[in-house]
């Protein structure tokens, strides 16, 4: 991109109307705060397999971001039972994270720790970020993108992850503000590993526009 491309770019997708991210965000912030599960059904590029990701998400705070914190925003979030994460997923869109280009991911849970992974670009980088610690071998977060005015994908973490028609996971630590501490205490949800600490919070990003690899999303047996 020349210089002023990258500014029409930046400043269209920093500039949505919260308000508009706001109405738009409301439909899914609803499904999802009834829902129990979470399942992610996404297709591998060249060999065709699908695979499918499954996660409960029951009793946990959902978020709405319009621009209260980050610009660009608009993403509907919350952080899941880390124990439940079940299955795999591929995730295509490239992102840049510690000065890597990671790409073509390939991630597979058994009891909700990752026991296979690799990248078709970047696969020192991945493992780089997976093996720093113990809560970066599980998931700290789940969400869909919902900006429409990002026009062009960025390899930026915090630009792909808003895009709308695109779901991201975060690989690493969970949000504490997605826990009810009415329930029980933070602590307790880190020593039933329904929470999860890391060093690590990298924010990968599937596709689901037509030509992604993201196929549906369902959140219990109803499909977006």
């Amino acid at each position: 991109l020349t210089l002023e491309e990258y500014t029409k770019v930046i400043v269209n997708a920093s500039t949505v109307n919260p308000q508009l991210l706001e109405n738009i965000e409301e439909d899914i912030y609803q499904i999802m705060n009834k829902s129990k599960t979470i399942t992610i059904e996404t297709e591998h590029p060249e060999t065709k397999k699908l695979f499918q990701l499954k996660m409960n998400i029951a009793d946990h705070y959902i978020i709405k971001c319009t621009g209260k914190r980050n610009f660009p925003d608009g993403e509907v979030y919350t952080s899941p039972d880390a124990n439940t994460v079940q299955g795999e997923i591929y995730v295509d869109l490239p992102v840049f994270q510690g000065g890597a280009l990671i790409q073509g991911i390939y991630l597979k849970f058994n009891d909700g720790k990752i026991i296979e992974y690799s990248a078709k670009l970047g696969n020192a980088a991945l493992a780089k970020i997976i093996e720093t610690d113990e809560g970066s071998h599980r998931l700290g977060e789940v969400a869909l993108g919902m900006n429409n005015g990002i026009e062009k994908v960025l390899k930026h973490p915090l630009f792909v992850e808003k895009v709308g028609g695109t779901l991201h996971i975060a690989i690493g630590a969970s949000y504490p503000n997605c826990y009810n501490t009415d329930q029980k205490p933070l602590d307790q949800y880190l020593a039933e590993g329904i929470m999860n600490r890391s060093a690590q919070h990298v924010d990968i990003v599937t596709d689901f526009r037509p030509g992604g690899v993201g196929k549906a999303v369902y959140f219990d047996d109803v499909k977006l």
